[in-house]
């Protein structure tokens, strides 16, 4: 079981001079559960090294047993600082592909070349895709047969009530609630801040930070369950 899980490069917050990048529960939880059903894990990001952490993500009520697992974690934080680059990378070398958020894939992943190319030869090889709270704002420009990957399809993502509850409505690019829609995709919500994971087909995608370690289990379950 071999998962690539790719990670942003990007860390400025549009331009309020406020820091992002990938959600450490979002990463932390998911890698854990791949670590403990026996995957061999490889880690990506666009430009490669360390991936920017997004600040809010390391403050105290933001932390779960994953997150405290990972601080304490020296091997993996040595890893996580060597990530490869999207550009060197290809579907053909792994199972399946994993995409942790936080806010910075909004403006790097979502227009990513390599990322894109890498997303639609995984579906076209029919492989296992997942990501997580803004991380499925990756889908938006994947194209299959001339029409959007997620066209037609379930799937769920942060939402723009939980937006707005962090206050970055008027700050983020787009609202990834909106962008799937218009993308044809179906999309579907719970609860804010409440776990929620939707698997179409080997499309799976969770809804927020809450989401993060079932939507890995439950692209763990696909890989354990193929022919």
């Amino acid at each position: 079981m071999k998962i690539l899980m790719v990670l942003t490069s990007h860390d400025s917050l549009g331009d309020t001079g406020r820091k992002t990048g990938f959600w450490v529960e979002e990463f932390a939880a998911p890698y854990y559960v791949f670590d403990e059903a026996g995957a061999e894990i490889t880690l990506a990001s666009p430009q490669g090294g360390q991936p920017p952490i997004d600040p809010n993500s390391e403050s105290d009520d933001a932390q779960t047993a994953a997150t405290r697992r990972f601080y304490k974690d020296d091997e993996l934080k040595e890893k996580l600082a060597k990530t490869l680059k999207l550009a060197d990378l290809n579907a053909d070398d792994y199972d399946a592909v994993f995409y942790p958020g936080g806010h910075g894939p909004l403006w790097d992943l979502t227009n990513d070349e390599n990322s894109i190319r890498l997303l639609e030869d995984f579906w076209q090889q029919g492989k296992a895709v997942a990501a997580v709270c803004h991380a499925p704002a990756v889908l938006l420009n994947a194209n299959l047969a001339g029409k959007p990957m997620i066209a037609g399809r379930a799937v769920t993502g942060f939402s723009n009530s939980e937006e707005e509850a962090v206050e970055l409505t008027d700050i983020v690019p787009f609202l990834l609630e909106d962008a799937l829609q218009e993308k044809g995709a179906k999309y579907e919500k719970t609860d804010d801040w409440q776990p929620y994971v939707i698997q179409d087909g080997l499309l799976v995608t969770g809804q927020n930070p809450a989401s993060s370690e079932p939507t890995a289990k439950a692209l763990v379950h696909i890989l354990n369950n193929q022919p």
